[in-house]
């Protein structure tokens, strides 16, 4: 009669692991195994077998945890169960920000669940630094690293969480995060104004703009604006500015751009 001794999932060296990995079930007398019996799924193809272990790659089963694991030989004799837990695989939802300068240092919490045995999360492929405390099956939050672009003004990558149970998959649109290049103005017209002109403010990486706002030095108040795509928008003259040297900055998910100089009429 077969006799399980042990089982070894061979990513963790424990009798732990997660669906794909492969097992070992150790033991004497297996060399006549025609089927597993891995909690409530029953493998028979796919089996590497010899008189002391049998070798499967884990299958999916409907939910994680402590499952009983047993092998049949020919002869339709079953051998003792012994217990594996299985892993469950991450899954990434959602996040709470969606967008940040290319120098990172924006804070993102994560969406989904089991993230409880998280060992680390990446942007882009690029690993987070320091590493998160995962106290959390549902959330883990972390700062994004600095990204060098790719695309002129915005680059869209995936975050991804690695646990014992694998590494999430991409999930749409809803765990990636837009690095956006810092906006940069060009030239105005005119660079002069007062109270309800209107500005044409030129430049580039103008895309999913925040605020415009003008300053006297002294004073900062935020304009209305009309975007014309990502090299233009014009802008409203606040009420309220000191007459003499000001500056307007473009504001997005990069950062503000430079402050470029105008002059506040009276």
């Amino acid at each position: 009669m077969a006799t399980i001794t042990s089982l070894v999932d061979t990513t963790t060296s424990t009798n732990q692991g997660k669906a794909g990995d492969t097992l070992h079930i150790n033991g004497t007398g297996l060399g006549t195994t025609t089927k597993v019996t891995f909690g409530s799924v029953t493998v028979t193809s796919g089996l590497t077998v010899t008189s002391t272990q049998v070798s499967l790659t884990i299958p999916s089963v409907q939910c994680a945890g402590q499952v009983s694991v047993s092998v049949t030989s020919n002869t339709n004799v079953t051998s003792n169960a012994l217990p594996f837990f299985l892993i469950s695989s991450p899954s990434a939802t959602g996040v709470s920000t969606t967008c940040g300068p290319t120098a990172g240092g924006t804070s993102v919490t994560l969406f989904g669940s089991n993230f409880l045995t998280g060992t680390g999360v990446t942007v882009g492929g690029t690993a987070v630094t320091p590493t998160p405390t995962f106290s959390s099956a549902s959330q883990v939050t972390f700062t994004t690293p600095a990204h060098t672009m790719v695309n002129a003004c915005v680059d869209t990558v995936d975050i991804a969480i690695t646990t014992a149970g694998g590494t999430s998959p991409p999930t749409s649109n809803l765990t990636q995060f837009s690095y956006y290049a810092v906006p940069a103005i060009t030239s105005l017209s005119p660079d002069t104004g007062t109270d309800g002109d209107l500005i044409t403010i030129n430049g580039t990486c103008f895309i999913n703009v925040s605020a415009v706002e003008f300053s006297d030095g002294d004073n900062t108040f935020a304009a209305d604006w009309t975007s014309f795509g990502s090299g233009q928008l014009t802008a409203t003259v606040p009420a309220g500015l000191t007459a003499g040297a000001g500056t307007i900055t473009v504001t997005t998910c990069g950062g503000p751009s430079n402050d470029e100089d105008f002059t506040i009429l009276v």
